[in-house]
């Protein structure tokens, strides 16, 4: 049993990682919330501490016994406060002792053309500048890639990430495409699957590896419509733009997913919404989102969701 801190234990990632390792009634569970605490029956082996993570001696005193802190902190206003949010955890985690830290990652394994993950690499470079000489702080990079949930929208299957619009519509049975973009790789990983290496990981003996890829199933994109085609039983609509039109913003596609978030203004929704289906297309063409096995091989028991089998049950009956 060891204790746990997670930043940032709001979000829909994080809530389904917190169930996880409450069902395993092994550790105890410190949730930081910039809110008031709930009120939360004692026997879920939950405890919260209310932080605005500006105070590093504040945060070293919630720290102090604490032998994981798990980050989940998002972009609420800028990417810099996002970064010092994180650089205050991961120096109150050196003065308290923590044993292991991983930061808000939790998907890609590169940032290219992802400006939103800004803080996430700005999170990298910090950490590895401190451990440069020597093993200051033990931390891990958690990549399971793009969520397999998403493509199930809008039928939720899992209990609090809720499925995304994306270019890989199954439901309308359309896609938007790279031109040339057939072979570019992607990594689909279920949320569950996430949660319960994240939960073995917090368990496991040996030394945890930098770089934490998790490999649901690999596709390329043409393979992934393709298995879309087959699982809603008639052929897409394919979009096709070339990488220049995507990079200068210079396409018209007939539909796009909209982007859902309260930052965001509805008079902003549509080019907001157009700008990261182009940089999503992008990312995917340079590999941020083909995400490496580490953890398959540490933890060589585990089953991770076949995506085949997933989609064709999720999608079965559907109309």
């Amino acid at each position: 049993m060891v204790k746990i801190a997670i930043a940032g234990g709001a979000g829909n990632v994080a809530q389904e990682i917190v169930d996880v390792l409450v069902a395993s009634k092994k550790h105890e569970i410190m949730i930081f919330t910039r809110r008031d605490a709930p009120q939360t029956e004692s026997d879920t082996g939950i405890s919260w501490a209310k932080t605005e993570y500006s105070n590093v001696d504040e945060l070293t005193k919630l720290l102090t016994g604490v032998h994981t802190v798990l980050s989940f902190i998002s972009v609420h206003q800028d990417q810099e406060g996002a970064f010092k949010v994180q650089k205050n955890l991961i120096d109150a985690s050196i003065a308290a002792g923590v044993k292991r830290f991983a930061p808000s990652e939790w998907a890609s394994s590169n940032f290219s053309h992802l400006p939103w993950y800004t803080y996430k690499a700005m999170t990298r470079d910090y950490l590895c500048t401190i451990n440069a000489n020597s093993n200051v702080l033990e931390y891990c990079l958690f990549q399971p890639g793009l969520f397999l949930n998403y493509l199930t929208r809008p039928y939720n299957s899992a209990k609090h990430v809720k499925p995304l619009d994306s270019p890989f519509d199954f439901a309308h049975r359309r896609a938007l495409m790279r031109k040339g973009g057939d072979d570019d790789p992607i990594t689909l990983t279920m949320v569950q699957d996430l949660a319960n290496v994240v939960a073995q990981a917090v368990e496991f003996e040996g030394e945890w590896p930098v770089v934490g890829g998790m490999s649901g199933s690999n596709f390329s994109i043409g393979e992934l419509i393709a298995l879309g085609e087959d699982v809603r039983g008639s052929e897409f609509v394919h979009e096709h733009f070339s990488s220049e039109q995507l990079e200068s913003g210079n396409y018209k596609p007939s539909w796009f997913p909209v982007v859902d978030h309260p930052s965001i203004l509805p008079e902003h929704v549509e080019a907001a919404s157009k700008m990261i289906v182009s940089e999503l297309l992008l990312a995917i063409r340079d590999k941020a989102f083909e995400v490496g096995d580490e953890w398959n091989k540490l933890l060589p028991e585990y089953k991770f969701t076949e995506a085949e089998g997933f989609l064709r049950e999720a999608w079965a009956g559907k109309p």
